[in-house]
């Protein structure tokens, strides 16, 4: 935030859609963040108590490193009552440290073969049917003892959503997005001389009119956002069963998209160096960035204006933007010009 107040080009974006930012962000951060963040402290504590000091070492750096991802992925939470905004949270929580634990895992854990991507992800899955139990997620790496700790998580997120009732029509987009995200961790993680042709295949299997004029790359970043399981979660918290599909074909693929392409434009720097595959990257250069940017928002804010009160959902993509194009790291990798740009296009 301080960056934003010291920039007159984000303030002139904060306030671009007149009170409907400032207002439900200072509700945001005043009301959700801090319930988010005692979620998290509780899921801390279970972290630690990883006898294997791997495991715990990239169980608590995905959750000192990416706490922002959590409340981040409750942003919606601004829009419901206090106690419903709690249950949600309650689910989101859980979720998010599960694909920020696992994400650690394919990058950061020497001991990971690929044939474990696909058995680690399915822990997702499982997490998002509450019918589904729990299995050895290390069946084939990596080794160690987490106490417990990726089966709790699921275990929580199944609870919660038993609780909230889900029903089948969020079940059915949250197939769906587990599937493709297991698959894209999967074939981004694969080795360097191999994971772009990986993806490419991946993309032509998996290929429909949802993705026409989209690069592979475009698909992976959407593929790899929770905001398509996030907002479906947070139409149905809103009793608006019928929008469910609405609202996932509102966020799939465009602005997951554009989630995930900004986080990895601002990693850009830390993919380099631990060469891992950066989405951002693969543009020709900085002009094809921005149109594909400004054409991906265009598109997102083209399908809000079919779902209930298009407004939250106009104030989760300008945020997101906001928080991204304004990050520490854009800073320190001297990508303020660029991140103003883009900006201007959302």
């Amino acid at each position: 935030m301080r960056h934003v107040l010291a920039s007159p080009e984000r303030l002139r974006f904060l306030f671009g859609d007149g009170a409907s930012i400032p207002i439900p962000l200072a509700r945001f951060l005043r009301h959700v963040v801090p319930h988010a963040s005692v979620e998290l402290s509780g899921i801390a504590a279970l972290a630690r108590s990883i006898p294997d000091q791997r495991l715990r070492d990239e169980a608590l750096s995905s959750i000192n490193g990416k706490a922002y991802h959590v409340a981040g992925g409750c942003i919606l939470a601004t829009f419901l009552p206090p106690s419903e905004a709690r249950r949600y949270v309650e689910i989101v929580a859980p979720l998010e440290s599960i694909y920020d634990y696992l994400d650690n895992l394919c990058d950061r854990h020497p001991d990971v073969p690929v044939e474990a991507y696909p058995v680690l992800h399915q822990a997702i899955a499982d997490a998002l049917n509450p019918d589904a139990g729990t299995r050895d997620y290390y069946a084939l790496g990596p080794d160690g003892d987490d106490n417990g700790y990726l089966a709790r998580l699921v275990t929580r997120t199944q609870r919660s959503l038993r609780r909230a009732g889900a029903n089948g029509a969020l079940r059915a987009t949250f197939s769906e997005a587990a599937i493709l995200y297991g698959e894209m961790q999967t074939f981004k993680h694969y080795p360097a001389s191999q994971r772009e042709a990986a993806c490419i295949a991946w993309f032509e299997r998996r290929r429909d009119a949802r993705f026409d004029g989209m690069q592979w790359y475009e698909f992976a970043c959407a593929a790899g956002s929770q905001f398509q399981v996030y907002a479906p979660l947070f139409a149905h918290f809103c009793g608006r069963e019928s929008s469910i599909a609405d609202t996932y074909a509102a966020y799939f693929p465009s602005v997951a998209a554009l989630h995930v392409l900004l986080d990895s434009f601002i990693d850009q720097a830390e993919d380099r160096h631990h060469r891992e595959l950066n989405f951002a990257a693969l543009y020709a250069n900085a002009d094809h960035l921005r149109r594909r940017v400004g054409e991906m928002a265009a598109d997102a804010i083209h399908r809000f204006a079919r779902l209930p009160d298009p407004r939250r959902h106009r104030f989760v993509l300008r945020v997101m933007a906001l928080f991204y194009l304004t990050h520490p790291k854009v800073y320190a990798q001297g990508l303020q010009r660029q991140a103003e740009s883009l900006l201007s296009v959302i």
